[in-house]
């Protein structure tokens, strides 16, 4: 998968884009309008951008997890170097562990949770002036649908690529909405 990046000032028409886009068989759940205006957003019935994924939260929460690993690991490695294990057993190490790896984990998260994702702070500017960013997220077999519904749309403007959701992450989203759908 790879994701496209598109600037527009139309709220209407990304609106009638992203019906375009589903029409021609792309899910809406790889399809995301990022705009400061959210009520405007909701009204037009577009697929916004979570208020979690605006921020830093995952990646900040992934590498607090990697430092938290790191002094886990640092925990273990001293404790098995000395005598203490000896003395106390390894209980109090292992729990310590645990403890060193929770506690980067969580600070890593709360850190993340006041920064903007670093991935979408390259469209500030563009959403300060008012303008929305429509992105899409999609296969290679869908590349020549997406261009082919995106063309008749002179207006829009693409502004580059970027990483993707991962496709087990969009499809688990596609299933959960359509099993809501179903349901009572």
């Amino acid at each position: 998968m790879k994701r496209y990046y598109y600037i527009s000032d139309s709220l209407d028409e990304l609106e009638d884009i992203e019906g375009e886009l589903e029409s021609a068989g792309i899910v809406t759940e790889q399809i995301h309008i990022l705009s400061n205006n959210d009520r405007e957003v909701a009204q037009h019935h577009l697929h916004s951008v979570s208020s979690i994924m605006k921020k830093d939260l995952v990646h900040s929460t992934v590498i607090g997890a990697i430092v938290g690993l790191i002094g886990a690991i640092l925990v273990l490695v001293v404790a098995s170097l000395s005598t203490w294990t000896e003395i106390y057993t390894w209980t109090p190490f292992v729990f310590l562990a645990i403890v060193v790896l929770g506690f980067c984990t969580w600070e890593g998260g709360l850190y993340g949770i006041q920064e903007p994702n670093k991935e979408l702070q390259r469209f500030k500017d563009v959403l300060d002036k008012g303008s929305h960013i429509l992105f899409v997220d999609i296969t290679v077999k869908q590349a020549e649908t997406m261009e082919s519904v995106l063309s008749a749309h002179p207006r829009l403007r693409q502004v580059g690529t970027g990483k993707p959701a991962p496709w087990f992450v969009v499809r688990g989203q596609e299933l959960i909405r359509r099993w809501a759908q179903w349901g009572p």
